[in-house]
């Protein structure tokens, strides 16, 4: 076969010979270029890519772990009585006397309270947030006297 086309070849005129060899050059590179060269860095871009990927998801995981790492250093201490025996506390230091205070099991206490000043009332919700007592739901209904009626359910941070 080799000896088939060495034959054929040496019958060709010298310009011949010389456009085979460059058509064959070019389709040799054209091979290298689209079997090696562009699978190559087509697997570099990607890896790339993935690794910028990476990196952003490596950045977002260590923030989030930075504000957990934050909320159990800044965890609230303990209590220190029932529930519903320091919200009625709390709130007769706040000047917001219950109508309602009813323990819902060890972790929960539903309160409502008839007639106050909202800002107050959310300062005082704040403040309870802070000391690690949370509001499960809150309603709050307007009494058309610059005061608000407020029902909420409470529980407390962890429980």
């Amino acid at each position: 076969m080799i000896a088939q086309f060495r034959t054929w070849f040496d019958g060709r005129s010298l310009r011949e010979k010389r456009m085979l060899l460059a058509m064959a050059g070019l389709a040799l590179l054209t091979v290298i270029w689209a079997g090696i060269i562009l699978p190559v860095t087509d697997a570099l871009s990607s890896a790339r890519e993935r690794h910028a990927g990476a990196v952003v998801r490596l950045g977002e995981t260590q923030a989030r772990l930075a504000v957990l790492q934050d909320l159990q250093r800044d965890r609230p201490a303990a209590l220190g009585a029932p529930l519903d025996t320091v919200i009625r506390l709390r709130a007769n230091e706040a000047g917001f006397p219950l109508s309602l205070a009813t323990p819902m099991g060890n972790d929960r206490v539903q309160i409502a309270i008839t007639s106050a000043k909202p800002g107050a009332l959310l300062g005082w919700i704040g403040e309870l947030e802070r000391a690690g007592i949370l509001v499960d739901s809150l309603n709050m209904t307007n009494n058309g006297d610059q005061t608000v009626a407020a029902q909420m359910t409470l529980r407390a941070r962890g429980i």
